[in-house]
């Protein structure tokens, strides 16, 4: 079974975390997915957005926490490790297309950094957002902070805050909550709209979010 899959349709591509029986977690293997997928599509100068979503009834749960087992004990892995996590942040941080998360359950830890390193996102009403991972190690500030603001991000990454799918969009964290079974017209609806607007325009705006955000260089994931 493949870990992700990608569906093109007319101007936006899909992006599916396949691992339900995981939770969707992200392994190495998935994040490298990932990355190669993102790098392809934005060379498709026939696409205007990518929608990334999750199989299942979890967008994803957040990294896969038994290759951290691994890592502690292989020095090799743990390089390998870090070097996804690096160029997975990277890549969907500074994807030159507009992205969008339609975020179909929980989204946790890890999860739910790739739903705010989106520029969009819609949620079921299933979703819920929190950063458990915090107990134990980093948590990825500097989106969730131009996103959300210093209280709430702060909230969430100091405070332990957990939202569910009315208060993410009480706090502007998704501009969109359906009921699951409408998410993916919902999200083509999105989708849509976005793509009314040239390429190149929508090209040249995202670069201008990322520069005002300061995202312009690559960082670290513990330095994010």
């Amino acid at each position: 079974m493949d870990d992700l899959l990608v569906e093109r349709r007319d101007e936006h591509a899909v992006v599916t975390l396949h691992r339900p029986e995981k939770r969707n977690a992200l392994s190495v293997a998935l994040r490298d997915a990932v990355s190669d997928a993102f790098d392809e599509l934005t060379t498709d100068e026939s696409l205007k957005c990518i929608v990334v979503t999750g199989a299942g009834n979890v967008f994803s749960a957040g990294f896969d926490l038994s290759e951290f087992t691994r890592a502690a004990e292989d020095p090799e892995f743990n390089r390998e490790l870090w070097a996804s996590s690096d160029r997975y942040h990277d890549v969907v941080l500074r994807c030159p297309l507009p992205t969008i998360a339609a975020i179909n359950g929980p989204a946790l830890a890890g999860g739910f950094d790739l739903a705010i390193l989106c520029d969009l996102r819609i949620a079921a009403t299933t979703a819920r957002f929190a950063h458990p991972e915090r107990t134990f190690g980093d948590v990825v500030y500097t989106p969730l902070y131009d996103l959300l603001g210093g209280a709430v991000a702060r909230s969430l990454a100091i405070g332990g805050r957990e939202l569910d799918a009315a208060e993410a969009l009480a706090v502007g964290l998704v501009e969109r909550v359906v009921e699951p079974d409408e998410l993916a017209a919902a999200t083509d609806e999105l989708a849509r709209r976005v793509a009314m607007a040239p390429r190149d325009v929508l090209l040249r705006t995202k670069a201008k979010a990322l520069r005002r955000a300061g995202f312009g260089a690559e960082t670290p994931t513990l330095e994010l």
